[in-house]
């Protein structure tokens, strides 16, 4: 028989980040064992029956059901103090999740512009097949948000902070925005994960992730999640046991190992990606640095109130355009040219050729996604190497 760990309920953030969710097997493993099976046997076809029914707990199938997925899904709940939640093969599936589960033809929705480019995609395209319409405004602009509703408004979306420009929501606004729309606010907590930032406790609905970044933490696997109440999740966990959206078991052991690093992971993220914005805001070849930790940036009081650290992510601008952007990455050695983030190792790209490429140059425009324009992951490297990493390529321009 299996058996859960048990913790007490003053447990901190980094107990639960070890131990949360956790279930032994008969085999008494310490680590947690991977299932590997995508079915279970029952020891009666009147227990298969019961199981099969919903009067009798157990397993069916691990489309909708498994033990190392489902503790993968505590372990997350106990982090951002959730109620429920439902793991997914990806972010994107996780959005796409959420939107199914509680949007239908003729609902509207409010989307901030910074967000990441195939988010923009997913609500802009593939949910206005459905007739889902979408207006989308300037995350910080709470003005732009109340003139956008109207009484179909289903649901608000957010990242914050946000991709690529740092720039930090007023949570507890929102949630008012929201709320007296009768629509539900949904967080994009992907850059400050529960060690961070934890939404549901300002009052959010549903907060989201894409695992495959710092969730796992070594870009080694893909993954998502959603979390809320019972009542907001349970719809998306009857839509992903017919879609198939599906985390697989052997990701689900993948993610909780980055778990069990994430405070402290997420910690030394901060403090090289700290470190680096203030460099780079001192450098002269930089013309801005975009680091929600700056004292200059417009979203510091509000980080400093929602926020446990500044997050692992910055970007900068430099006069010259994509030319004198793609020097810079050109030359770096040690940075991985690559457009994930949450990673160990330290990556750098050009969003507007990378992760926002498929918006319009208008919607570039609008969401500050400027030619000279570069995002910086800051991994666990020594800082100074990554500062003359950089310099590399800035002392060229």
């Amino acid at each position: 028989m299996s058996q859960r760990w048990p913790l007490p309920e003053d447990a901190a953030f980094e107990t639960l980040s070890v131990r949360a969710g956790s279930i032994r097997s008969g085999e008494r493993e310490h680590s947690e064992a991977v299932y590997l099976t995508s079915s279970f046997t029952y020891e009666s076809a009147a227990q298969a029956a019961a199981v099969f029914a919903g009067e009798e707990e157990g397993n069916v199938y691990s489309r909708y059901t498994n033990p190392g997925v489902r503790m993968f899904e505590e372990r997350m709940m106990a982090l951002e103090g959730a109620e429920e939640g439902c793991a997914t093969a990806s972010g994107m599936a996780a959005i796409l999740g959420i939107c199914m589960a509680h949007l239908k033809t003729g609902d509207h929705v409010v989307c901030s512009r910074s967000v990441f480019g195939t988010t923009v995609t997913i609500f802009a395209k593939t949910l206005a097949q459905f007739g889902v319409v979408t207006t989308f405004v300037d995350l910080v602009d709470l003005d732009q948000w109340r003139d956008a509703m109207q009484d179909n408004t289903k649901m608000l979306f957010l990242e914050t902070p946000s991709n690529p420009l740092c720039e930090v929501a007023d949570l507890e606004a929102l949630v008012k925005i929201a709320h007296d729309g009768d629509a539900l606010l949904v967080v994009d907590n992907c850059f400050c994960t529960p060690a961070l930032q934890q939404p549901l406790a300002w009052g959010a609905d549903i907060v989201m992730h894409s695992a495959t970044k710092y969730i796992d933490g070594q870009g080694r696997c893909m993954g998502g999640i959603a979390l809320g109440s019972k009542k907001l999740i349970e719809p998306m966990q009857l839509w992903q046991r017919a879609a198939g959206a599906s985390l697989s078991p052997f990701n689900a052991w993948v993610l909780m190992k980055g778990l069990e690093t994430l405070k402290l992971r997420m910690d030394a993220h901060c403090r090289n990606a700290q470190q680096l914005a203030w460099w780079l805001a001192e450098h002269p070849k930089v013309t801005d640095v975009h680091y929600c930790g700056l004292p200059h940036h417009p979203g510091v009081k509000l980080a400093r109130k929602q926020q446990q650290g500044y997050g692992g992510v910055l970007s900068f601008e430099v006069d010259g355009g994509r030319e004198a952007a793609w020097k810079i990455i050109d030359a770096v050695q040690i940075m991985s040219r690559t457009a994930n983030l949450g990673d160990t190792r330290t990556t750098i790209t050009h969003p507007a050729t990378t992760t926002h490429c498929r918006l319009s140059d208008e919607d570039k425009q609008r969401a500050g996604i400027s030619e000279g324009l570069i995002r910086v992951a800051a991994g666990l490297e020594n800082v100074e190497d990554l500062k003359k990493d950089l310099e590399r390529g800035l002392s060229q321009l």
